[in-house]
């Protein structure tokens, strides 16, 4: 196998055009090497991947000269029992740092362990089914980590990707994998590893990409409880509360009548709002909106709520209450997120794409005036067929930012009312 030279496989622009993750994973099935990128964490670097029982000294080599980082096996914990290697610590997962085990050799058919050709055989030993706790000795010069049984939908790390991409050519979950280092030994950056995969024409995919296609494909929450209610918005609908081992968190779908049929079903996805849902601050309309989208269904006789535990646009009740200080001192609602170090919208929907799934909808008539709404639950299998905005009247505590969410975040807003609002508030005051 010859790692480091031309492959065979497209230019990185042809590959933007096709589906990445089906890319690699066919370079991973053919022994050859990947480049995983991680755009959400760039601080955690890069890494060249490949299946661990089709490498060779090549592949090493190319490791240790062009990604120039630790040279690593990830692994399931249940196969590191079955290996003898034990964890060095297990604190780090709670960073999305790599979870290190013992560092491994070969038993036997190596020398000093530390060349190319050495490498490789411990990583071959290590990877192959009918290896056991004699067949490694500890310390070596192969790093072990260990990874997620359930890969990304548990733990969002490379580490984790790169063993599911290689669990989807048919192998064992498991991967060979280096971070890429730039010239000056600091982690890499999109140029140079554009550059690496432009050389070697390394098949590119991101970590995000493997946590899409997996929330795409298959089903990941789980139902916990379920009862019906009243709403005193109008209607009796049928609660669903749903658990799952991604974000750790409750979500609950309320349903009202019978969702089968060719029609799309009317969804509104709500993030929750403390503030606005149960306290109705006047600083937003997501308790307004909330209250529309239950009259609306309920008059309609038919849909979904689904209530994502995702404050403060995914970035927590507490820094949701520190933004509030930061807005009062002038700041708008997308620069006191930015100010506090998180993005402007934190929020995905993924995880509102498999409630939706599990309750059989698969076509819906979206409430929602923000299209990333739209585009990310299309992402996701959700086939979109409709938009209906949802603008309760402005207020005169709340213009601006409804004017903000317009300007900075693309929600489709009827610039004529706020514009008549505001000079009816300037009017009255």
């Amino acid at each position: 196998m010859t790692s480091c030279g031309v492959v065979g496989l497209k230019t990185v622009a042809e590959v933007k055009k096709e589906n990445s993750v089906e890319l690699a994973v066919g370079a991973l099935a053919a022994g050859r090497i990947v480049l995983l990128t991680d755009r959400e964490h760039p601080e955690r670097g890069a890494s060249v991947c490949v299946d661990p029982g089709l490498l060779d000294a090549d592949t090493i080599n190319f490791f240790v000269s062009y990604a120039r980082g630790l040279v690593c096996l990830a692994m399931t914990e249940q196969r590191m029992q079955q290996l003898g290697i034990p964890l060095l610590a297990d604190d780090s997962a709670r960073e999305g740092r790599p979870v290190f085990g013992a560092s491994i050799e070969a038993a036997e058919g190596v020398s000093t362990g530390i060349s190319a050709a050495d490498r490789a055989r411990t990583i071959l030993v290590a990877s192959h089914p009918d290896s056991d706790v004699d067949s490694l000795v500890m310390p070596g010069h192969v790093h072990s980590v260990r990874v997620s049984d359930r890969g990304v939908l548990v733990t969002v790390a490379p580490a984790e990707a790169a063993a599911d991409l290689v669990a989807m050519t048919g192998s064992a979950r498991s991967a060979a994998f280096c971070c890429v280092l730039g010239d000056d030994g600091e982690v890499a950056d999109d140029t140079e590893l554009r550059a690496l995969a432009k050389r070697f024409s390394l098949a590119m995919v991101d970590v995000s990409e493997v946590v899409d296609l997996r929330l795409k494909t298959e089903l990941v929450v789980e139902r916990v409880a379920e009862k019906e209610i009243d709403s005193a918005y109008g209607g009796r609908y049928h609660a669903v509360v749903y658990r799952n081992d991604m974000d750790e968190h409750e979500h609950v779908a309320l349903v009202a009548g019978v969702l089968d049929g060719p029609e799309p079903v009317w969804v509104r996805v709500h993030s929750q709002c403390l503030t606005g849902d149960v306290l109705g601050s006047a600083r937003c309309d997501c308790g307004e909106q909330l209250a529309m989208s239950l009259e609306m269904i309920a008059r309609n006789g038919r849909g979904v709520v689904v209530y994502m535990h995702q404050e403060g646009r995914g970035i927590g009740l507490a820094n949701k209450i520190k933004a509030y200080h930061l807005q009062d001192q002038g700041r708008d609602t997308v620069e006191a997120n930015l100010d506090l170090g998180f993005g402007e919208d934190l929020r995905d929907y993924g995880m509102a794409a498999q409630i939706l799934k599990d309750l059989g909808v698969t076509r819906a008539c979206l409430l929602t005036n923000n299209p990333a709404k739209v585009s990310g639950l299309k992402k996701h299998g959700i086939d979109v067929a409709e938009r209906r905005p949802l603008q309760p009247p402005a207020r005169a505590h709340n213009v601006d930012y409804l004017k903000t969410k317009q300007q900075k975040l693309g929600h489709i807003l009827d610039s004529g009312a706020l514009e008549v609002v505001r000079r009816e508030n300037s009017g009255g005051e």
